[in-house]
């Protein structure tokens, strides 16, 4: 595992550090101060293991706002996406043995404490410069030969129509490009790339250059299928994944796992090589326009409209 350390100075000034911080600061006063009344504007019945409860949230609150305030560092953002997690299991608790009275405040408390979340993930994998090396590996056989599907694949400007996340692909050189993607929680890389191997019919490789918001470097290799029935694909990618462990841990919570998407990719690549195109479900039509549809359904036709 690779390590970068931002320093404290610099967090020191983060607008977006310091506005957790403050609302730690005031959510942890307020729970603290008065337990009970925080305890029903959730919907609960302020009962003694509730104030007790929300008392110690607040005291956690506390504690992480004085980190973000005096000595910021990307633990503390880990803290609160931590304290965030508990959060929603005792919200998630509190909604399956409701009593009905105040159901619609929970409800509203979760679905807050669910966009909170994002953003505490985001705060911290963003300001984390820790980095875990991944290695995806997926194969699938389409029933084109192997030149057409490499010259399939080396068209980069079509890249974005089966991979889910890639926005767009310019190419700048006989072997250069540049990459727009998107990230998760909502946030947009960059990088540019060279190819580093292209065999026609049989291997494409590729690496991100140095200053890279991802590095990353892979191939594909297209190979016969056996009894000369098509082409085997075979993909291998390697990747530095932000934030480290946890942030891996927290993408994959928050549905962006890396080995599904892989295979997704491959399987929208199979229709555009089979049939021309990504066929889509008539539960998600959209495409990249509603990117949470992935992993796709089983396709049936869309209706002919009337």
């Amino acid at each position: 595992m690779k390590t970068y350390t931002r320093s404290t100075s610099h967090l020191q000034g983060d607008p977006l550090v310091r506005g957790l911080g403050w609302a730690s600061a005031l959510l942890g006063a307020s729970q603290v101060v008065a337990p009970a009344g925080f305890a029903r504007a959730l919907g609960v019945d302020a009962t003694s293991r509730h104030r007790s409860a929300t008392a110690a949230v607040g005291v956690r609150e506390l504690v992480v706002a004085t980190g973000l305030l005096g000595r910021p560092h990307p633990a503390w953002l880990w803290g609160r996406v931590g304290g965030d997690l508990m959060d929603l299991m005792m919200l998630t608790r509190a909604l399956k043995n409701h009593n009905g009275r105040g159901f619609g405040r929970t409800v509203a408390a979760t679905a807050t404490v669910t966009a909170v979340t994002a953003t505490d993930v985001y705060a911290a994998m963003t300001r984390t410069h820790r980095s875990t090396p991944m290695e995806l590996t997926a194969t699938t056989t389409v029933t084109p030969p192997p030149d057409e599907v490499h010259a399939l694949w080396s068209d980069l400007k079509r890249l974005p129509d089966f991979m889910a996340h890639v926005d767009e692909v310019l190419v700048t050189g006989p072997r250069t490009s540049h990459w727009r993607a998107s990230a998760p929680f909502g946030k947009a890389v960059e990088w540019d790339a060279e190819t580093t191997q292209d065999v026609p019919g049989e291997l494409i490789a590729w690496r991100s250059v140095e200053g890279s918001d991802v590095d990353n470097s892979g191939e594909v290799r297209f190979e016969p299928a056996p009894g000369g029935q098509g082409t085997e694909i075979r993909v291998t990618l390697r990747y530095d994944v932000p934030g480290g462990a946890l942030g891996k841990a927290a993408a994959r919570y928050f549905g962006e796992e890396p080995h599904q998407q892989l295979d997704d990719d491959l399987r929208r690549f199979k229709q555009i090589a089979e049939t021309g195109e990504v066929i889509r479900s008539e539960g998600a039509p959209g495409g990249k326009r509603a990117r949470g549809e992935f992993p796709q359904h089983p396709a049936r036709p869309l209706p002919t409209a009337s």
